[in-house]
């Protein structure tokens, strides 16, 4: 018997306005041609107007975001999110496809520079999840690394990423890009050593480094969790250290989300179940009464949501019928 078709990992590629992003996917995408490694690239972003990278599916190819803004009347955003949404639609489709390629290692989802769209979107949810439940999928959040030597800059980038990582529930791994300009020794030393970044917050002595402060107590469980790696997008430094992180977060998705999403489908599953348990009980019980002679009406009260049953017997109301008939014969 021949072994299981190994699984790609799919990369699902994130990261604010200027991080960077599309320049590393196109780093990625120069990396793994040269290394003839089988990948599937996939743009989601409706709005660019080239990709400096050869992408497998372009959401551009279905759907026409100037046409979409035109003929719903939208701004720039509602137009990617609708954009993404009417893909969201078809994506069903694009797993097909991806499950059809043999010998892929990797799959690389860009997505919009207007992260929220992605992230906090039902589009997003949708294309994230059946991602999810059908191959080993990461989360690739891009930092700009340079723009964060501050610590309260970082500390908000490190709080979003934190809100990506437990609403998606995904391995995560945090690439600080362009360290050629700037290296991101001082990030992961913040994210180590909590005295640091306590160090680097003393000559601010405003209100939001008080709360920087607080919060990178809180996460500190944060930072255990997940992997961080440098890379520079430009020059290709740090690409193989990044692809052997996404190897790693590919086994705790085996071990810990494969588990909980077993866990979720069979609580699903149950719920299933128990209605239509319930659903038979209700139908054998009406069953019996009317065997039992009784008429059935139901009733709902919408204020409690309870189920009331009154039940009429057939003898009274034959004889209501009979005193009708003899006190209508009795005026004629």
């Amino acid at each position: 018997m021949s072994a299981e078709k190994k699984k790609p990992i799919a990369c699902i590629v994130i990261g604010m306005a200027g991080s960077g992003k599309t320049t590393f996917m196109q780093r990625l995408g120069a990396h793994v041609h040269e290394h003839t490694i089988p990948s599937y690239v996939i743009n989601l972003d409706p709005a660019v107007n080239t990709v400096p990278y050869a992408a497998n599916i372009d959401i551009r190819d279905t759907v026409n975001y100037k046409q979409v803004m035109k003929q719903y009347n939208l701004g720039p955003n509602g137009g990617i999110l609708t954009s993404l949404n009417l893909f969201a639609t078809r994506f069903d489709q694009v797993m097909t496809y991806i499950e059809n390629k043999t010998d892929v290692e990797y799959i690389f989802v860009d997505t919009p520079g207007q992260i929220e769209i992605f992230t906090w979107s039902a589009s997003g949810q949708v294309i994230s999840e059946s991602l999810a439940s059908t191959f080993p999928t990461v989360i690739v959040y891009v930092i700009d690394t340079p723009r964060n030597t501050s610590p309260v800059t970082f500390m908000s980038n490190m709080l979003y990423a934190c809100s990506i990582l437990y609403k998606t529930r995904l391995p995560f791994v945090i690439v600080f890009n362009k360290i050629d300009v700037v290296r991101h020794d001082f990030a992961t030393k913040w994210m180590q050593d909590y005295e640091a970044f306590n160090e680097a917050l003393s000559s601010d002595q405003s209100y939001s480094s008080t709360l920087a402060n607080s919060l990178s107590l809180s996460l500190d469980e944060f930072y255990r969790t997940i992997s961080c790696v440098g890379v520079s997008a430009v020059t290709g430094e740090g690409i193989n250290e990044f692809l052997s992180k996404i190897q790693l977060a590919s086994q705790e998705y085996n071990e810990e989300y494969l588990a909980e999403l077993s866990a979720r489908k069979e609580k699903v599953e149950q719920i299933r179940r128990e209605k239509q348990e319930d659903d038979l009980r209700r139908v054998e019980q009406d069953t019996a009464d009317e065997k039992d002679g009784k008429t059935k009406v139901v009733s709902y009260q919408p204020t409690t949501g309870k189920r009331v049953v009154l039940n009429m017997n057939d003898d009274e109301d034959r004889e209501e019928e009979e005193a009708l008939k003899r006190f209508l014969n009795k005026q004629n």
